[in-house]
């Protein structure tokens, strides 16, 4: 027990050393008995040391960017118009991108002082009550696993658009929308194919993540150019898709409703940290997430601007049109549109790619700590990959894609309160460690009370019912779900030192 303590406390000073250092100057331990440290053994602190460290700033930015932008932009853009119109869905990307700058500063701060796989869970360890802790970063795995299935149904979808055959064969029906073999089939495929990278190691799937992000944003900049030298302004018109001042009010708000979801993943470079090659320079996790965030809200700026100024987007919304579509028909051409679905293909594999290393690494960091299964901390001696999690997470995948299109709304609504959770925990968490080593003023403040703060809010318009755009009950059910399984294993986790 006594070496067990010694171990943790090197790993407090290791990853929180502000912290112990107050601790140091006040003559206490730092240790607290209600943390989840206690329960980690000297097998489970050094697990870390397998993962491989390979991972450069780039990349980092490309996880983090990668786990955001994925295909929402194509298979989705008259949900979004019809929500907001060019106008509302605009200012709602901006706003709520502009809102987010506050959470990711807090994470760049709290993956720079403690990098960490398990995220959430160790920035409230120690800070939260073990459960609550446990609450939060297995609603943020939620965040990440949910995108997965996401994009296993979606690539059929997309693919559909092009080769007519992924209309054909028909299996059953989901809430009115039909499976066809060759959709499941393809979605099973590259659900099996990701995991197969993932199981190679970190950097096949860094230099995987890097080729794609940076091929997708050449593409992109080609074609918005294309767009709004072909467009016409009156094709914006109206700006907005409710009249009078509260119409444009709502229309803006049901666009920020799921940016969180569609803005989720700059966070992600956090459950990659302990994989960062030698040397690398703390404060470049934080640059990482910051560029992420920025570049990914401006991405969706722009793409929302460019399609309502090459095509009247009224039309668009009505006969429920793509970005592809709505292209192809301005320029006369489908060329322009398989560009289009060729650059959502490149994205949609590595935002299935980003938020699958990032659940993994998480699943990885919780069991670590024994609040699952310990298995799920395993890594293969060879490549350094927490084996286990990563075929947990390809199974999940695997189940969920069987719902097929009847998910993909719902998943984006469940999304945003999931990553609600994570990112109020993780910014209430930053206070609660500063105010514990006496540093609990300044900019710092400032940023993580007004990122909890908006992820409070994020958290409130997804569950109070008379907010428009709240919960339906398919929503519930799916998050009730998650939150079920999450008990499941809080239950039956190991208990070597006794309760937490």
């Amino acid at each position: 027990m006594r070496r067990e303590s010694e171990i943790l406390r090197r790993r407090v000073e290791i990853r929180w050393p502000a912290e112990a250092e107050a601790a140091r100057i006040a003559e206490l331990d730092y240790l607290d008995p209600t943390s989840l440290m206690k329960n980690e053994t000297e097998a489970s602190m050094n697990a870390s040391d397998d993962l491989v460290r390979t991972l450069t700033r780039t990349e980092y930015f490309t996880f983090g960017f990668g786990a955001m932008v994925g295909v929402g932009w194509v298979v989705l853009m008259d949900d979004w118009l019809s929500r907001g119109g060019p106008g509302g869905a605009a200012l709602g990307f901006l706003i709520g991108g502009i809102l987010l700058l506050p959470v990711a500063a807090t994470y760049g701060r709290m993956v720079r002082e403690g990098p960490d796989a398990g995220g959430e869970i160790a920035y409230t360890e120690g800070v939260f009550p073990p459960v609550a802790g446990f609450a939060s970063a297995w609603t943020m795995v939620l965040a990440y696993a949910i995108v997965c299935p996401w994009e296993a149904v979606a690539v059929g979808n997309l693919l559909s658009r092009v080769f007519p055959v992924f209309q054909a064969m028909p299996l059953y029906t989901v809430a009115g929308r039909v499976m066809t073999l060759p959709r499941l089939a393809v979605g099973l495929a590259l659900t099996g194919a990701v995991a197969w990278i993932n199981i190679q190691g970190i950097r096949p799937s860094a230099v995987f993540q890097k080729l794609l992000t940076f091929a997708l944003l050449v593409i992109f900049a080609v074609f918005t150019a294309l767009g709004f030298a072909r467009g016409h302004a009156a094709n914006l018109a109206p700006l907005f898709a409710r009249p009078g001042a509260g119409g444009v009010a709502l229309s803006i708000l049901l666009v920020m409703q799921i940016v969180p979801y569609f803005m989720t993943g700059f966070e992600s470079v956090g459950k990659g940290s302990e994989e960062a090659r030698r040397g690398f320079d703390p404060r470049d996790f934080g640059r990482a997430i910051l560029a992420a965030a920025v570049i990914g809200c401006l991405f969706y700026v722009t793409i929302v601007l460019a399609v309502s100024f090459v095509f009247p987007w009224r039309t668009l919304v009505t006969e429920k049109l793509g970005t592809e579509a709505a292209f192809a028909r301005a320029f006369g051409s489908q060329a322009v549109a398989d560009w289009i679905l060729f650059a959502a293909l490149l994205s949609l594999v590595k935002i299935f790619n980003g938020n699958f290393v990032a659940a993994t690494r998480m699943l990885f960091g919780i069991g670590r700590r024994d609040l699952v299964h310990p298995a799920l901390a395993r890594v293969h001696p060879a490549r350094g990959t927490p084996q286990n999690a990563i075929a947990l997470m390809a199974v999940l995948t695997a189940a969920a894609s069987f719902l097929g299109d009847a998910i993909l709304v719902p998943v984006s609504e469940v999304g945003s309160l999931a990553v609600g959770v994570g990112w109020f925990s993780t910014c209430l968490a930053d206070r609660l460690r500063a105010r514990r080593s006496g540093r609990s003023g300044g900019r710092e403040a400032v940023t993580a009370w007004a990122g909890a703060a908006v992820s409070a809010a994020v958290v409130a318009m997804k569950i109070t019912p008379w907010v428009a755009g709240s919960f339906s009950r398919a929503e519930w059910v799916a998050f009730l779900g998650w939150s079920a399984l999450g008990a499941a294993f809080w239950a039956t986790r190991p208990r070597k030192l006794g309760p937490a």
